[in-house]
């Protein structure tokens, strides 16, 4: 049996917007299985590669492969269809507010197939209980905490039993003891269902405790894929000062003559 060496591939892809190059000859392969967490500072272009993974954007220059379709090449049905295979959790959880909690995770089946409510309602339920939530399916998001949002993101991500789970800041705006119940419920969830993760972060912790792999998105490239270990005892000046916390462009005071 062949195993794949990759289930996502993006080769040389370049993206810029309003003549500013966000990403500058991206080459990434995402291995099946496993998660990979893309680390790098705010505002680095790590949402914006996220979405080349969906066809949510295309490259200006380069492909991105998802099992060895270029995305490029596919028909808006198409590219719809691939979709199916991916769960997607937000930055903010981007709950509806106007829905209730299981009318939120219902959304994707709602969208994806012709199921009535009978057939939706168990798997609701079903996935509501996978992140720990039972009972909740009349609530409104503004009725939950931000760790039970995530969760009903998490569940509503789940719907279809993607293989590919993508995951933007998954923590973002959590406090640490929930960041922390969060991430180990990530990885229990990868574990268990055995897909697929890309997280994207800026949070060292949590790419420390869940990645397989890490990969740092620096000035539009990834100038560095390795595991979690290596990654920490990089000698690549960039990615030293992420670890530590100190900024790119440190100043140096000049020397007196």
């Amino acid at each position: 049996m062949t195993v794949k060496r990759h289930i996502i591939r993006l080769e040389k892809v370049t993206k810029s917007f309003n003549g500013l190059k966000v990403l500058r000859g991206i080459d990434l392969d995402i291995r099946p299985g496993e998660i990979t967490v893309i680390l790098g500072r705010s505002g680095g272009g790590k949402s914006v590669l996220l979405k080349h993974f969906l066809g949510l954007l295309l490259p200006d220059q380069g492909q991105v492969r998802v099992d060895g379709q270029n995305l490029a090449a596919l028909s808006e049905i198409q590219l719809f269809a691939l979709r199916r295979r991916f769960g997607y959790l937000f930055q903010h959880g981007a709950l509806f507010d106007s829905l209730s909690v299981g009318e939120n995770v219902a959304f994707p089946l709602r969208e994806h197939t012709t199921w009535g409510w009978s057939r939706i309602e168990p798997v609701v339920r079903e996935k509501l209980a996978q992140v720990g939530l039972r009972g909740v399916e009349a609530k409104m998001p503004g009725e939950l905490s931000g760790g039970m949002r995530k969760r009903v993101a998490l569940a509503r991500a789940l719907a279809l039993d993607p293989e590919i789970l993508l995951f933007d800041e998954p923590t973002t705006g959590l406090d640490p003891i929930m960041t922390t119940t969060i991430g180990e419920l990530i990885a229990a969830t990868v574990r268990r269902l055995k897909v697929t993760a890309v997280i994207i972060s800026h949070d060292l912790g949590l790419a420390f405790s869940l990645a397989d792999s890490i990969a740092f998105l620096h000035e539009g490239q990834i100038i560095s894929h390795t595991d979690p270990e290596t990654f920490r005892q990089s000698s690549l000046e960039p990615i030293q000062r992420f670890i530590k916390g100190e900024p790119d462009d440190l100043a140096l005071p000049s020397q007196a003559s």
